[in-house]
């Protein structure tokens, strides 16, 4: 068998790409979720009233994905247009410096603007990391360098979690920000991809936005690649970071930490990507894992929602299996990245996934609306059904990756 059909696990896959890419996203996760995690004790701490903590919370978290959002358009333009390296440097540099800045805020809104100032930073790492990734492995498994990439990278929210039970919030924001750069000094033997470079030699037209809007059919498949991530973010960005409300709404026993909330999610999203990447190879298929896990996204919702009245231990375990439900994080942004050309690759890779996360924003707002005539739970149990059903509905007729040739341009 050719190399590049080679399906089993290999040396190829600890690559230094991978192992890099993997730690950086570790970081970027610990960084991402640190705030859901400190939400509660940071805004009481610079003076936000108890009423105002769920509002003021919603508000700063959209401000991180907005920066997110806006965030992976310029970094995935300027990965195509200079380089996939450069962006791992650039990202990871702007992030942990909002990060230690933030250890500094004394109101909302310079909360606000570190949080947003680092959402632009972190929606470079994941979708550089990944085209190299891909670019650099054997067509048979680079699955699993984004299985690794991804599994590695979300256990960096339990990380966040014990820094934050261990340290006041202050001190997680700034041991974040001294993660980050000294992730810098390990990029420093990392190598373009050769795909990459082949298409710089031939000066072929790179980072072109407008690419993805002014074909239909390149349109409608980058829609549909991000779509299927929807149940992803609804369930992290409303019945996790929101836990303690949901919990005192359902008369959960005991007292609900968001912490502990995502720190659960997060070792079940490590064990659903290692999962979904595994079986995705077993099966030389995305697409069914795909559909496997939004299914399971389906049922674990729906299970949450009847956990009225259940201990705080029986709530945790329902939070671990969202995460492994919610676990098809790497196979999203694999799908993604495989659907388009090498010129274009890193535009698509950095913007599906910080516009999925960026879909938060219209979600919470949803959600909010909602909350005010039918409740909370009430509220996410329609927001999350929609979300459900755009999912499946863009599933329809995507294309299948698992075998596609990588090495190509977009005209």
């Amino acid at each position: 068998m050719k190399d590049n059909q080679r399906t089993g696990f290999s040396k190829d896959v600890l690559s230094v790409a991978v192992i890099v890419a993997a730690l950086g996203y570790f970081v970027d996760i610990y960084d991402l979720l640190l705030f859901g995690i400190v939400r509660v004790q940071s805004l009481k701490d610079i003076g936000v009233a108890p009423q105002e903590i769920l509002n003021q919370g919603i508000f700063i978290l959209n401000m991180q994905m907005a920066g997110m959002f806006i965030g992976g358009f310029l970094w995935g333009a300027l990965g195509d247009k200079r380089g996939r390296v450069k962006i791992l440097f650039g990202s990871i540099f702007l992030y942990s410096a909002a990060n230690i800045a933030n250890a500094y805020v004394h109101s909302t809104a310079a909360y606000a603007l570190c949080r947003f100032i680092a959402g632009v930073g972190l929606a470079g790492e994941l979708g550089a990391g990944v085209t190299l990734v891909l670019e650099n492995l054997p067509r048979g498994v680079r699955g699993y360098g984004t299985m690794i990439v991804a599994t590695v990278g979300v256990l960096g929210a339990v990380l966040a979690n014990y820094i934050a039970k261990t340290f006041d919030w202050k001190a997680a924001y700034l041991i974040g920000g001294g993660l980050g750069m000294a992730l810098l000094l390990m990029r420093i033997g990392v190598y373009e991809s050769g795909m990459y470079k082949q298409i710089v030699s031939e000066n072929i037209s790179r980072g072109n936005l407008l690419m993805l809007f002014t074909n239909r059919h390149r349109f409608f498949k980058y829609m549909k690649s991000i779509m299927i991530g929807l149940p992803i973010w609804f369930c992290v960005g409303i019945l996790i970071f929101l836990s303690p409300e949901f919990a005192k709404a359902m008369s959960i026993s005991g007292t609900i930490s968001a912490g502990e909330a995502v720190q659960y999610c997060y070792i079940g999203l490590a064990v659903g990507d290692f999962s979904s990447g595994m079986l995705s190879q077993y099966l030389r298929s995305r697409k069914k894992v795909v559909l496997l896990f939004q299914i399971l996204c389906a049922a674990a919702a729906a299970g949450y929602f009847m956990l009225n009245g259940v201990s705080s231990a029986v709530f945790y375990v329902f939070c671990g299996l969202i995460g492994v439900a919610a676990g098809y994080w790497a196979i999203f942004i694999t799908v993604a990245a495989e659907q388009f050309g090498t010129n274009i690759r890193a535009t698509v890779a950095s913007t599906v996934p910080n516009i999925i996360r960026g879909t938060v924003i219209p979600i919470t707002a949803a959600f909010q609306f909602l909350r005010g005539y039918i409740g909370i739970v009430n509220a996410a149990a329609v927001v999350g059904a929609i979300c459900l059903m755009i999912a499946f509905y863009s599933y329809y007729r995507l294309d299948e990756t698992f075998d596609k040739d990588l090495d190509y341009v977009e005209t």
